[in-house]
């Protein structure tokens, strides 16, 4: 099942903007794109406005903005997208993910900047047309715009739950069932705990009173729960409580020397003195070492592609 991200053209090398350029990531490009099979979609282009074109804005309410010509000469396109929101939104439940383009007043994510009908800028307080109906219609949907995907935490944060919410597209495509839900609980405990400890102690309970009557609601509230728990990046201290766990499965074979080295290690991640990838590798060389089952299904210990490289930097 291939793994679908939608994204604005842009960002792909599209030459879709309004000033005939583009807005390429070559790390989206090339470095997703060995493991991602890209949507692209640019709201403006499709909507008829062509590249180059006058810039537009968003004008008026916060909420419910006006999109209309930066220059005041009287263009608004606000019907016009929200028609192809109307038209696009119902074909994209097979997206793992999206990448939006930032500052877009049709795809940016947040920060967008907003002005009144006579021109006054009111601040970076807009979110663009089609993100905001993008985020409203997919809420369990992992976004995240093309400059944030700079930052190191936020760049594995997003391609983690990419990762992860496409399990969850495979499960349902596969059918739902309560052992299924079970399963999916139990492969990702690790990753939820590192993520939000009061939702891991609170989902846990909610699936084991699934039964298949009550399947659908269950299932709904746990994945909306579930991903708005991975959407928060995981901090160190709690990185560090998950290796300690993880610790635990091997107390009673490795040697005393062992213990302390993986101890010790976990400690100088704790205290930043190491990478994340470092106590990971000594875990997972104790795990080739002393299979464990339960511990070798867990997604914590290998969310993404290693390729990518995202936990070098964490």
């Amino acid at each position: 099942m291939s793994i679908w991200v939608g994204i604005s053209a842009c960002v792909l090398g599209d030459k879709v903007r309004f000033d005939g350029g583009h807005k390429l990531s070559r790390f989206v490009a090339d470095e997703l794109g060995r493991h991602f099979r890209f949507h692209p979609l640019c709201p403006e282009m499709a909507i008829g406005l062509g590249s180059p074109r006058p810039a537009i804005r968003l004008v008026g309410d916060p909420d419910h903005p006006r999109v209309q010509d930066s220059k005041g000469a009287g263009l608004d396109v606000t019907d016009q997208l929200d028609a192809f929101s109307d038209k696009v939104l119902p074909g994209l439940q097979h997206l793992a993910g999206y990448i939006l383009c930032g500052k877009s007043p049709t795809c940016g994510m947040e920060r967008v900047k907003l002005y009144s009908h006579e021109g006054e800028g009111l601040g970076k307080v807009g979110v663009g047309v089609f993100a905001r109906r993008l985020m409203a219609a997919y809420p369990e949907l992992p976004v995240e715009e093309d400059g944030r995907l700079h930052d190191p935490l936020l760049r594995e944060n997003f391609v983690m739950r990419v990762m992860t919410y496409h399990q969850w597209l495979q499960l349902l495509a596969e059918g739902l069932s309560v052992q299924g839900l079970m399963d999916f609980h139990r492969r990702n405990k690790f990753l939820l705990l590192a993520h939000h400890q009061r939702l891991y102690r609170e989902l846990g309970p909610l699936i084991a009173k699934a039964c298949q009557n009550d399947l659908a609601q269950v299932a709904g509230d746990y994945i909306r729960r579930f991903m708005a728990a991975l959407a928060r990046p995981a901090k160190r201290r709690d990185q560090a409580n998950v290796l300690m766990h993880l610790q635990g499965f091997f107390k009673k074979v490795l040697e005393p020397q062992e213990k302390a080295e993986l101890a010790a290690l976990i400690d100088d991640y704790r205290q930043g003195l190491v990478p994340l990838m470092a106590p990971l590798t000594l875990l997972n060389h104790h795990l080739r070492r002393h299979p464990l089952p339960y511990l070798a299904e867990q997604r914590y210990l290998q969310p993404y592609p290693s390729d990518l490289k995202l936990r070098y930097g964490l």
